[in-house]
């Protein structure tokens, strides 16, 4: 039998792998970043940010994350495909948050819960159903994940007046997150509706816990890309399309805005 200490596999450090450690392992300073971070999920959706920046720099690449920094509108901004999942969404928001930017804006899309709603309409997230696998490691049952309620308030207006330019409408309210996509049933739909939820997405209650617990200002706002009542999808059609480019027009100008510009 063997008789060695179990004792001594113990691990003794508070963590493994911090959010400090993420910084060093990419070497990015804080001094590197913007004071605003703008947050979309695919590499695609970044590409088009930074096509709106003077001299980005490149600040690093690691796995399928890339964040870049420039100057949009005199302003010093960043960016970062933040992630299209809870876990991976985690690493790039705690590296925003350590890298102490002032503000985290998050332009993703989502599905809604509402068959009143269309592909191309918005969702301004005023809090979160939580059902990511991630956010329990950070909070309990009883925490109420919320956005920063003046960032929240000026984007609202913003969207408002963008939308409006499309033909298209700006729906507040809780977002729930999800990590199973491929079950979003019916018994579990209509139950995160009785909690309040109008939109799911699979990111907004990750991004939007640790910006919260780190106290950093953040927002998250997102382009309706399919209909869970109705059935409809939309990935593909024209009025998705358009909503994302304004989710980045909308983005720049809460930074501009908030900048006083």
């Amino acid at each position: 039998m063997d008789e060695r200490d179990y004792m001594s596999d113990r691990m003794t450090r508070d963590v493994h792998l911090s959010g400090k450690d993420l910084m060093a392992m990419v070497q990015l300073r804080p001094q590197d970043v913007g004071s605003y971070a703008i947050v979309p999920g695919p590499k695609e959706r970044l590409d088009s940010v930074v096509k709106k920046m003077e001299n980005p720099v490149k600040n690093f690449s690691f796995m399928e994350y890339n964040m870049f920094t420039g100057n949009i509108n005199g302003t010093k901004v960043t960016a970062i495909n933040g992630g299209r999942f809870g876990a991976d969404t985690a690493i790039t928001t705690e590296i925003l948050c350590n890298a102490q930017v002032k503000a985290l804006i998050r332009i993703g899309s989502c599905g809604c819960l509402r068959k009143d709603m269309k592909i191309g309409d918005f969702i301004v997230a005023t809090g979160c159903v939580r059902g990511d696998g991630v956010s329990p490691y950070y909070v309990d049952n009883k925490f109420v994940t919320l956005p920063d309620a003046e960032l929240t308030k000026k984007l609202t207006v913003i969207a408002k007046n963008t939308a409006a330019m499309g033909g298209f409408a700006v729906h507040e309210g809780k977002v729930w997150s999800t990590d199973a996509i491929l079950r979003e049933t019916k018994e579990v739909v209509n139950g995160v509706i009785d909690q309040g939820a109008i939109g799911v997405d699979m990111v907004s209650s990750t991004f939007l816990t640790i910006a919260q617990i780190y106290k950093i200002p953040a927002v998250s706002i997102l382009a309706v890309s399919d209909n869970l009542i109705t059935g409809q999808m939309g990935f593909i059609t024209p009025d998705y399309y358009m909503a994302e480019g304004m989710l980045i027009q909308m983005a720049l100008e809460l930074v501009k805005q908030l900048e006083g510009k």
